[in-house]
């Protein structure tokens, strides 16, 4: 790309999607389990747009918010706004102009997806500030960044059920999960710079943790395939995220920064398994 538009690329974190994807893979999850486990490209396509902007939108709230503490940071000190790359004012200027095309691209949506749409980012400009406050910003996360599991389901079905809070409710913690495994790549500096997270709360213990995150994720995320498939199609379905969870946790080291975010990059992988799963057993649904 040109060089004056890297900064802004940077901002929006494009060189790093794997937060577009787990930002996106409840949606999809969502719209997969409402369509009885067929594709709507419409829509996974609309959603695609909605993941890439809204955690673009995301990040640079963060950064703006964040800037000074990002620059006490090793891994964060090279950020645009922590760097001095970009003034906050073109920040601003940048997150209006993100945020007019967001609406404008996802307005056939419908009044209340484009509600719970702005609700979501209201709360996302809150996040930045639970690191001040509690020792648990990554359950507030995992509340604001999975809102796509109920928002994907809406706008196929165009209204809730208990099957689309119930995975919502196995993202959060899915979230909460490789969130806290992320954190402890920071752990060293959030606690010399006073930043509360759980991986510097729960500390040596995180493992145990992480792990019954996981497992509740996966009981609520079979709780919610169950009410629309088969029991044999359920276990199918989530045999494989089952399967990567126990290596994931078994291999994490939580001392080591580069397999901190190897581990948490991999729950790419999650997304792609149930997604797969989901289509695959498409057949057995009641």
């Amino acid at each position: 790309m040109p060089a004056p538009a890297r900064p802004y690329l940077r901002l929006m974190r494009l060189d790093r999607p794997i937060g577009i994807w787990l930002r996106l893979f409840p949606a999809w999850w969502a719209i997969l389990l409402a369509n009885q486990g067929r594709p709507h490209l419409g829509l996974l396509a609309l959603f695609l747009a909605e993941a890439i902007l809204t955690r673009s939108l995301g990040c640079i709230i963060n950064d703006i918010l964040d800037r000074h503490i990002d620059a006490q940071v090793e891994r964060t000190r090279m950020r645009p706004l922590a760097s001095n790359q970009l003034t906050v004012r073109q920040a601003i200027a940048f997150l209006a102009l993100l945020a007019v095309l967001e609406f404008l691209v996802l307005s056939s949506l419908g009044p209340l997806l484009l509600s719970m749409l702005t609700a979501t980012l209201v709360l996302a400009a809150l996040y930045p500030l639970m690191k001040r406050l509690t020792w648990w910003p990554q359950a507030f996360l995992g509340v604001v960044y999975n809102s796509g599991a109920l928002m994907g389901w809406v706008a196929l079905s165009g209204k809730f059920d208990l099957a689309p809070l119930l995975l919502y409710a196995g993202c959060v913690l899915w979230t909460l999960g490789y969130d806290t495994i992320y954190a402890h790549q920071d752990k060293r500096d959030d606690a010399r710079i006073g930043v509360k997270s759980t991986a510097v709360y729960l500390g040596r213990s995180s493992r145990g943790w992480v792990s019954a995150f996981y497992a509740l994720a996966l009981l609520f995320w079979g709780a919610a395939l169950a009410s629309q498939l088969s029991p044999s199609a359920t276990l199918a379905a989530l045999l494989a995220v089952t399967l990567h969870f126990v290596w994931q946790l078994r291999s994490w080291n939580p001392e080591s920064p580069a397999d901190c975010l190897a581990k948490f990059k991999s729950n790419q992988s999650v997304g792609w398994l149930l997604l797969a799963g989901l289509a695959l057993v498409g057949g057995g649904f009641r």
